[in-house]
């Protein structure tokens, strides 16, 4: 009877143990992802602002020399009344004016980016500094994970049951995917950061109907042809976060739509292949599928520069399957196993979640060939 008390005790405290680790892990791992990802950004963004800046800098010092000029030419046609006529006289006068206008406009632009450009620098040190924090603790908690599960791990395998291993697997993979749902939400309801330049070139229009109708159409057109693009590429976020269509549709037409995108955006040749009869499969092994062969279309595009890729999708019975292969320039697998540029980790990691297998096999000149299983 204590023998079974002792037992019971046990795998709960490892058990508590292991998913505050664990969650702790996975929660760092998101903050730091999060904060990677948006610090790359604001990176890109500081940099697109101090070349705007820069432009806007030289198109003042340009207006600034036309006014002096044009200063310098109403003072002598004004003083030399009787040379020129009073169409010159207006015609100076109406050119210093809207130069003047347009000196005035620049240079609020100019201030507008200084202050954009200041925000961006202070968050983006913000965001250095919680990427670094979130990196060490990461390292940290990884390290004693893993001396935590070489220690446990015998004791894990005699209490806890398959079964159970497989559900603790579904709910981190839920727990994550729920977290990119939030996050596509948020993205979705809420103003992006790239509408600020949109909201600023409103109100130079603003100013400009006043005094230059056709160049505030000309500037209300521009940005509308912006607001557009800003909306694509919100749109194309969202799908990469999580892909409406993988809960209403299900997995193939998901994968369909993906390697569409992939070969309107690249030239690359694209096949999908479905063997064995459509079905939709539970939530968390569509997810699984889908990202497995999302990351790997990702390293065909960036990686492999290969001229067409294959998909092969099958359903069986109690199985399920992936296949993706290229004809790319391939890579020595025991050099880049384990490398971050390939993403393997984290194909691994949720076959494991769900004791499925996937073998990579790829060699220098002779294309990557990726297969994953998992049991249903």
């Amino acid at each position: 009877m204590n023998k079974t008390i002792d037992t019971k005790a046990l795998d709960k405290i490892i058990k508590q143990t292991v998913a505050a680790v664990e969650r702790g892990k996975s929660q760092i791992f998101e903050i730091y992802e999060a904060a990677r990802g948006e610090m790359d950004n604001i990176a890109k963004d500081v940099y697109a602002m101090k070349q705007q800046a820069a432009a806007i800098i030289c198109k003042v010092d340009e207006l600034e020399r036309k006014v002096r000029r044009s200063r310098l030419r109403l003072m002598e046609v004004s003083r030399n009344f009787h040379i020129y006529c009073e169409q010159d006289v207006k015609t100076a006068y109406e050119e210093a004016s809207q130069l003047q206008v347009d000196l005035a406009v620049a240079r609020e632009q100019e201030q507008n980016m200084r202050r954009q450009r200041n925000d961006l620098e202070h968050r983006l040190k913000v965001l250095k500094e919680t990427v670094a924090k979130a990196e060490s603790l990461a390292t940290l908690v990884g390290s004693a994970l893993a001396a935590m599960g070489t220690q446990m791990e015998n004791v894990l395998v005699q209490v806890e049951s398959m079964q159970q291993r497989q559900l603790f697997g579904a709910k981190i993979i839920k727990a994550q995917e729920e977290e990119r749902r939030r996050v596509a939400r948020e993205i979705h309801d809420g103003p992006a950061q790239t509408m600020a330049n949109i909201v600023f070139r409103a109100e130079v229009c603003e100013r400009l109907i006043e005094t230059d109708l056709t160049r505030s159409k000309a500037e209300l057109k521009d940005l509308r042809e912006q607001v557009r693009f800003c909306i694509k590429e919100v749109r194309k976020i969202i799908f990469d976060l999580r892909p409406m269509t993988l809960d209403d549709l299900g997995l193939v037409p998901t994968i369909r739509r993906t390697l569409d995108t992939l070969r309107d955006r690249t030239g690359i040749s694209v096949d999908l292949r479905v063997m064995g009869e459509e079905k939709r499969l539970d939530s968390h092994v569509e997810i699984s599928f889908f990202r497995i062969i999302q990351e790997a279309l990702t390293n065909v595009e960036k990686h492999a520069k290969a001229s067409s890729v294959i998909v092969r999708i099958e359903f069986m019975t109690k199985t399920a399957s992936a296949i993706i292969e290229d004809n790319g320039v391939g890579f020595d697998t025991a050099e880049n196993v384990g490398s971050e540029s390939f993403g393997l980790m984290g194909m691994w990691e949720r076959m494991s979640l769900l004791n499925g297998e996937i073998n990579l096999s790829s060699k220098k000149g002779q294309g990557t060939r990726i297969a994953v299983k998992v049991p249903l």
